[in-house]
């Protein structure tokens, strides 16, 4: 299997599968010199860990982080980045292959079984191998380095829509994000959030979500056009990203419902002379450029395709069957899938802080 790597200056390869003994990913490009310890990556997997609350999968593992290599004590007593590869590893400890029994059979509509197994001639069934989930813990770990990259920058993801119910934005409070199992700014949104996914999961079944992410503090002029936009390199990211099944960027669709003025950013001159915009349908990028106004995304996650309730499908040797997929599965995964998009943004923003720097010093 080729390109398990993402970026080009900061570049993170993660390896591993979802029932191997361990998952793990080596970050390269990272500048030296800055303080990291696996506490400063450790709070972001916490964030992201399996079997928090009812409302998402129950396999219980605690995802501690070891860094094996590309930190050194500095003279000032505190580990540093030595400008080396940084090799990341975290075990698994609660997996249940036997639970895929049926899924060695058969394959599972929506997921990469058929896909998989099509193109390298076999699979590896427990849990998805690769293609699992668990395989965005490392995102979350190489995230966390980026965030060191890019201080300047603050970077807040939520869940804006579970379903068909959406957040009312008048009631956004980013305070709450932190205080429910939803990663939800709207506490009045909560118990509907709480009674659609409690009935998917007790049914069977799944639900798909949507989740926003917005990144403050981005100088304009990172990125760069035709092959280097920046907006190109987020939405491959978050694409990239399990279950994803469509990325915005800005006001993205809705661009297209409306006209040229009413969507232009426009602006004014500030006390410096500089510009003020008055909107920001662009997303905070414009030519694959960014413009100084905060960077803002969408991501649409499908729902889980492992469920219980039974689908048609066909078994390895081509003959109709239903299939059931036992195990523990998010009855919806959009809602772990916050920490992973917050990671991506930060890889991709580190990413291009580092080229701008290469190239306009």
């Amino acid at each position: 299997m080729s390109v398990n790597t993402f970026g080009r200056v900061l570049r993170f390869t993660t390896w591993g599968e979802s029932h191997g003994p361990a998952i793990g990913a080596v970050v390269d490009g990272c500048p030296p010199g800055i303080a990291l310890t696996e506490a400063d990556i450790q709070p972001f997997l916490d964030a992201r860990r399996p079997g928090q609350s009812k409302y998402t999968t129950q396999r219980k593992e605690p995802d501690q982080v070891r860094i094996l290599s590309g930190v050194f004590e500095a003279p000032d007593g505190k580990q540093r980045t030595t400008g080396t590869p940084i090799s990341l590893m975290i075990e698994n400890v609660d997996q249940r292959s036997k639970d895929y029994s049926e899924v060695a059979k058969a394959f599972r509509p929506g997921h990469a079984d058929y896909a998989y197994d099509a193109k390298y001639g076999f699979r590896d069934y427990r849990g998805g191998g690769r293609s699992s989930a668990r395989e965005t813990a490392m995102r979350v770990a190489a995230g966390a380095i980026a965030r060191l990259i890019i201080p300047e920058v603050k970077i807040l993801g939520w869940v804006e829509q579970i379903a068909e119910t959406p957040v009312l934005y008048s009631r956004f409070d980013e305070q709450e994000i932190a205080r429910n199992p939803f990663f939800c700014p709207d506490p009045e949104t909560v118990p509907a959030w709480e009674k659609v996914v409690d009935e998917a999961r007790k049914s069977g079944n799944s639900v798909g979500a949507q989740v926003a992410c917005w990144a403050e503090g981005v100088p304009a002029g990172w990125g760069a056009p035709v092959y280097g936009k920046l907006s190109a390199d987020l939405a491959a990211a978050m694409m990239g990203v399990n279950a994803v099944k469509g990325v915005e960027i800005g006001d993205g669709f809705a661009a297209s419902m409306t006209t040229g003025d009413a969507n232009a950013d426009a602006m004014r001159p500030d006390a410096d002379g500089k510009p003020k915009f008055l909107s920001n349908h662009a997303g905070g990028i414009a030519g694959g450029i960014s413009t100084g106004q905060p960077v803002t995304c969408r991501v649409a996650f499908k729902p889980t395709s492992s469920i219980l309730t039974p689908v048609e499908t066909i078994t390895s040797d081509g003959e109709a069957t239903e299939i059931r997929t036992k195990g523990r599965h998010d009855p919806c995964v959009g809602i772990r899938g916050v920490p992973v998009v917050e990671a991506m943004m930060a890889l991709v923003l580190a990413d291009h802080k580092l080229l701008h720097r290469a190239q306009c010093g």
